[in-house]
């Protein structure tokens, strides 16, 4: 039974991104541009990937992980060589091949089955994908001739005068028959400027077979943008960004400025959540329904529930429970959950911490390594003092307790039910159910002190 393949090109290091980082493995909205490629092939359901790695290949294969087999292209001899790198997979296999290439973050699945459905119309052994290109420049033209079939594929460095002003151009994505490619792939040469072998040339071997080869242009030039450099990686940022964002709006979430809100490709937010200008929502962050993100908030993966507010305020991999909110300029570090109602104010941090069901946290406050309970007042200034200098330890304050403002929890410790904690203190004891610690000494009046000072009997301190 015929199958269905891809190949992914993922060999070039890209050398003009002038970066350490290998070009495939540059992020949009989130993902590794390679990733995005994989991700929309999957949505094929092809019965095998493959993908061709060279440069940083161990990082390529990490990123990508068992979704695709690798197989490796030693030397940077040209796209033809990198496919032929498949066939010991591919080779003796019937069916359909699409190849894209990994730094195509934008194609998607319904432009990939479109292909393959095109490509099985026309019962061709060879169909290109092509779009019309503003500014053709760069890309390889698609030739065709007086009745409007493509006679061949001419590289930008190999093209003339005449097939430069060509502006239909190949997008580099492919689908062959797979068979008829790797016996193709055996008869090209590398007779050209750059002394590579071009899957382009497959194309002129097959027409000079009598094989159909056909081109089927896509409507949308965008999707087709390839990313050599970071002026086109912004370029394709700012058109996933913008896909991103419609798809949101249509599911029900309002964006007061899309143009000014950052969200990557795995976010999740429900129907009549408002998010503001500035907003920047990384990884895997979930928002429920009925939510309002506050301008120039930063959520990575973040769990947000229902009806939750936060207002200008950075969450990181950490849950809010219902109801709960957050900010003016709160930071949720790693681990904090924060329980039902609970509000988390003002400059307050809070880390590997669980706040219970409706305890305020109002204020200037650290809370690190502890668990509170449930309808808690934490007053303003107080500090869970949680590292001793070579360890970190966990303190744990009970439900309805009070906690006066300016104290400091020195952990390890436990405050029970119903306790308080006068202002300014100190706690370095557990305080039982019902108690009052004072950690303070007690008030001392030195009457008359000022006279003690040097300048004591001066005019300026008489004034």
């Amino acid at each position: 039974m015929a199958g269905k393949y891809t190949i992914i090109l993922a060999a070039g290091k890209g050398t003009r991104m002038k970066s350490k980082l290998y070009k495939v493995l540059h992020k949009i909205a989130g993902k590794a541009m390679v990733d995005h490629v994989l991700t929309q092939v999957e949505l094929t359901s092809p019965d095998e990937i493959v993908t061709v790695v060279g440069h940083g290949a161990e990082a390529v294969e990490e990123t990508l992980g068992n979704r695709s087999q690798f197989v490796i292209q030693e030397e940077q001899l040209g796209t033809g060589h990198a496919v032929l790198q498949a066939e010991a997979l591919l080779g003796d296999k019937e069916g359909m091949t699409l190849i894209a290439s990994g730094d195509t973050p934008l194609l998607t699945a319904g432009t990939f089955e479109k292909l393959f459905a095109y490509h099985k119309d026309k019962g061709a052994k060879a169909t290109i994908l092509t779009a019309s290109a503003p500014d053709p420049t760069g890309y390889g033209r698609i030739i065709r001739n007086d009745l409007g079939t493509v006679q061949k594929i001419v590289e930008q460095k190999d093209a003339n005068h005449e097939e430069a002003l060509v502006n239909e151009i190949n997008t580099g994505v492919y689908c062959f028959d797979n068979q008829s490619l790797f016996k193709a792939l055996h008869e090209v040469n590398n007779n050209n400027a750059q002394g590579e072998y071009y899957l382009t040339d497959v194309i002129e071997i097959l027409k000079n077979k009598g094989e159909v080869v056909a081109a089927y242009r896509m409507k949308n030039f965008e999707e087709s943008m390839g990313v050599n450099d970071r002026v086109a990686l912004a370029a394709a940022t700012k058109v996933m960004q913008h896909r991103i964002n419609t798809n949101h709006m249509r599911d029900g979430v309002t964006l007061t400025d899309p143009d000014n809100t950052y969200i990557d490709v795995d976010v999740q937010i429900g129907a009549d959540t408002l998010i503001e200008p500035g907003v920047y929502l990384k990884g895997n962050t979930v928002i429920g329904e009925d939510c309002v993100i506050g301008a120039h908030s930063v959520l990575s993966n973040a769990t947000i529930e229902d009806q939750v507010t936060i207002t200008s305020s950075t969450i990181e991999d950490s849950i809010m429970h219902t109801g709960s909110n957050a900010g003016p300029n709160a930071h949720l570090r790693p681990d904090s959950e924060i329980g039902e109602g609970a509000h988390i104010g003002n400059f307050v941090e809070i880390k590997n911490a669980q706040i219970g069901k409706n305890t305020k946290v109002g204020h200037l406050t650290y809370v690190g390594d502890a668990t509170l309970g449930a309808e808690i007042n934490v007053g303003c200034g107080v500090v869970f003092v949680n590292y001793d200098g070579v360890q970190k330890w966990h303190s744990e304050v009970g439900d309805h307790s009070f906690i006066g403002s300016n104290s400091n929890i020195v952990a390890p410790v436990k405050v029970s039910d119903h306790s308080f904690i006068a202002a300014g203190s100190t706690i370095t004891s557990d305080v039982p159910f019902h108690a009052m610690a004072i950690a303070r000494e007690r008030q001392t009046n030195k009457l008359d002190f000022w006279k003690r000072l040097p300048l004591g009997d001066s005019d300026e301190w008489n004034a």
